[in-house]
């Protein structure tokens, strides 16, 4: 509605004198005026758009007064709070402050903004396979989240001895990526020299130098300086327990291990780029 009037119409005379007749602020009929906008708590992760500037992107902080947005490019921008200010998914919507109590986090444990209520989208053909249990568990945990979003499933193989063989098997195509992480992977080693026999174009191999996986959590996220080295020809995960003093059964170490990774800045770049790469390439469109 607009604001009342400052002053009144004139007077006009009636059958008994003067008369004064206020001015109506707003006489547009109730059933043609625009519904108030439904207002939307600016909670952490909450995607929207600003018509005015088209920017578009994630809720990362909401003050008094004004909201702040990040794209998925990293960009940030701030925005006045202000009503009928934002598309959520289309409609018009009014960003307010949330309410006070614990905030979602606003973003995943591999650093993504977050999706909060977001549904977990149908499994694609495509596939990302790594060498054992302990690096499927380890890209669940950091990236999991994302994984779900992207239809993206992760299976593992005991190995990269078959690797040529079960590349053959799954006949990956435009419509059905496979991409394959390798623990390992330097010039000159068996890992490096099996991968180089995977030719197909729609087929990315991958690795990180590590031995094993446990490498790639940061020793600083488990209290110790540094890896210990293993002597060659030794069990490299037999080693690391008895340097180190741990239980020799790499069942429970591994778990121990994992329980302190939180989020990616528990790991090596080594580790993190490879698997973000093995994730574009498998969700690219053909």
């Amino acid at each position: 509605m607009r604001p009342p009037a400052s002053h009144h119409r004139p007077s006009h005379e009636g059958p008994s004198g003067p008369r004064s007749r206020p001015y109506s602020p707003d006489l547009t009929p109730l059933w043609k005026k625009p519904k108030p906008a439904a207002e939307v708590p600016a909670e952490p992760g909450l995607v929207v758009e600003e018509p005015g500037t088209g920017f578009c992107g994630a809720v990362i902080r909401c003050e008094t007064g004004t909201v702040t947005l990040e794209d998925r490019f990293g960009k940030h921008r701030v925005f006045p709070l202000q009503p009928r200010g934002f598309l959520l998914e289309g409609r018009v919507v009014t960003l307010v402050r949330p309410p006070s109590g614990p905030a979602r986090p606003a973003r995943t444990a591999s650093g993504s903004v977050a999706v909060p209520g977001a549904r977990a989208r149908v499994a694609r053909a495509g596939r990302i396979y790594v060498e054992g249990r302990h690096d499927a568990e380890l890209v669940e945990k950091v990236w999991g989240d994302d994984l779900r979003i992207e239809g993206v499933v992760v299976e593992y193989l005991e190995g990269v001895d078959d690797l040529p063989s079960i590349v053959a098997e799954f006949a990956p195509g435009p419509d059905a990526r496979l991409g394959v992480l390798v623990d390992h992977l330097v010039p000159g080693t068996k890992e490096w020299r099996i991968a180089e026999s995977v030719t197909s174009e729609h087929a990315l191999v991958v690795g990180h130098p590590y031995i094993d996986v446990w490498q790639a959590v940061k020793p600083s996220s488990l209290g110790i300086g540094a890896w210990p080295a293993v002597p060659r020809g030794q069990d490299w995960k037999t080693g690391v327990c008895r340097a180190l003093g741990w239980p020799e059964n790499s069942g429970a170490v591994w778990q121990a291990i994992l329980a302190r990774v939180g989020s990616y800045k528990d790991l090596e770049p080594a580790l993190l780029g490879r698997v973000e790469e093995l994730i574009d390439f498998v969700t690219a469109q053909p």
